[in-house]
């Protein structure tokens, strides 16, 4: 088993076997979408043509959703799945966030949450899609004022309830929407059925992934994860690997990579944040280069699958810094350039081909 090779295929990192932005979210289950604007590449670099435009269409047409869901933080899911995921992870984020409200000492009685719902209600379906702002001010008309974190907290209460989701894509705002007016109402999902979609999405996306890969991913209890690969019976299949075990399915992805690949990969991706098995492709003495403590995941650099420096997303020209074996320049330059191209950046033929004096190890 080459973990590196399978994990960079069956993510769609290497030979992506989707065009449409939305299926790539489906089939990845859900996507750590952290930060607005690099999202849209995490979700475009997995396509067979890169386009932040394509992006930009699945997520206007409600196809693709923003809200916060599991671990009680920014997550896309496709339409198509939004009501089982939400229904599967709601209880457990809502765990998380009342024990973060707790700790903050905000307590939020239940006739202003449902106040500042029904207000937030009118806003959307009034406005269509709103910003943060938006609310401000509406509540404000009420005379309501509450600070930055008890208005989050109504945010996220009123996400995992399913009345808001993510409105239109902006360049830099966040917006939010109404849930009836994004998705088409759709029938429950048993909690079993829930699960299992929930664990082949995860494995069939990220495999091959230990037990302790998917309880972090996931956000669930143990017991539930247990459960959801129990439920797939036959589907999943245990191998080791330097004496760990590693689900996978029949139909993983084992062919299709080739070496010489550099990929630039967005922060908070899910090359990364999918797994606690990170030191498969991260050296464990570079990993504050890639994340950190309290949970900052950096922009990162990977080279054949193995994560050997970092970049600069917003930089004019193409700078990176490496600390194992650097890619060739060639191949940093036609990483940049793709990623340029996709993100509706084209540079001058002078720039496109000038790569910063910072690709070096460091």
């Amino acid at each position: 088993m080459n973990p590196v090779a399978f994990r960079l295929l069956n993510q769609q990192l290497v030979a992506p076997q989707f065009s449409d932005p939305a299926e790539v979210v489906s089939h990845m289950g859900a996507m750590q979408a952290q930060e607005y604007r690099m999202m849209r590449w995490a979700v475009a670099m997995r396509t067979r043509k890169p386009s932040a435009k394509a992006f930009k269409e699945a997520y206007d047409s409600g196809r693709i959703l923003r809200l916060h869901l599991m671990r009680g933080i920014w997550q896309l899911v496709s339409a198509v799945d939004y009501r089982a995921m939400l229904a599967l992870c709601a209880p457990k984020a809502l765990s998380v966030i009342k024990g973060w409200m707790s700790s903050n000492k905000i307590s939020i009685p239940e006739g202003e949450l449902m106040r500042v719902r029904e207000l937030f209600v009118r806003t959307a379906a009034d406005k269509k899609s709103v910003t943060k702002e938006d609310f401000v001010q509406a509540l404000a008309e009420k005379d309501l004022r509450m600070d930055e974190h008890r208005l989050s907290y109504h945010i996220r209460m009123a996400e995992l309830s399913g009345v808001l989701c993510s409105g239109d894509l902006l360049p830099m705002k966040a917006t939010y929407a109404l849930v009836a007016d994004k998705v088409k109402p759709g029938a429950g999902t048993d909690r079993d059925e829930a699960l299992m979609l929930f664990t082949r999405k995860y494995f069939q996306s990220r495999q091959p992934a230990t037990l302790e890969d998917f309880v972090w991913w996931s956000g669930l209890n143990v017991s539930d994860c247990r459960k959801g690969i129990a439920l797939l019976g036959g589907a999943l299949r245990l191998e080791r690997w330097k004496g760990r075990e590693f689900y996978l399915t029949d139909e993983c992805r084992t062919h299709g990579f080739r070496k010489g690949r550099c990929l630039l990969i967005p922060p908070y991706d899910e090359y990364l944040i999918g797994y606690k098995s990170r030191d498969i492709v991260l050296p464990p003495e570079h990993r504050h280069r890639a994340h950190n403590n309290s949970g900052i995941f950096q922009p990162i650099v990977a080279r054949d699958g193995l994560v050997c420096g970092n970049w600069a997303p917003f930089k004019k020209e193409c700078h990176v810094s490496f600390f194992e074996e650097a890619c060739a320049a060639e191949e940093v330059q036609e990483a940049w350039v793709g990623y340029l191209q996709a993100m509706g950046d084209v540079p001058a033929v002078g720039n496109a081909n000038k790569t910063s004096g910072n690709a070096r190890k460091g």
